[in-house]
């Protein structure tokens, strides 16, 4: 937080009711963090496990993460990760999906090759 510049002075931090599952224990404790960050107006909300001191620490790693993000741009690198997954998962072209099945069609005709030839009777 001190590389990038977060003063304690300009978060708010409160502690919310946490939700959701982890039975009666999570419904009646108040371990779910929220941050606000006066100069950028992120808002973080974190409820990653039922520690209140462990929520804490990953809401502020995930405020340094966002302000990163927002310094770098591009270069950052949670957003490049974000675009490596994005492009694995975009469907491919028409071009692509024939290049693809050619290529298989090719790799089968040669293995049909290799095999010992069938003896007549």
């Amino acid at each position: 937080m001190a590389t990038l510049g977060i003063i304690d002075e300009e978060l708010t931090e409160k502690f919310i009711l946490g939700s959701g599952s982890g039975g009666q224990k999570i419904n009646k404790t108040h371990s779910c963090v929220y941050l606000k960050h006066h100069p950028t107006g992120i808002e973080i909300k974190c409820q990653s496990s039922r520690s209140r001191e462990l929520n804490r620490y990953h809401a502020r790693r995930e405020l340094c993460d966002e302000l990163e993000e927002r310094r770098l741009g591009r270069e950052s690198k949670r957003r490049q990760q974000i675009e490596k997954i994005r492009r694995q998962k975009r469907r491919r072209s028409r071009r692509s999906k024939q290049k693809s099945v050619e290529d298989k069609r090719l790799l089968s005709r040669k293995k049909q090759l290799r095999k010992p030839p069938a003896r007549e009777e």
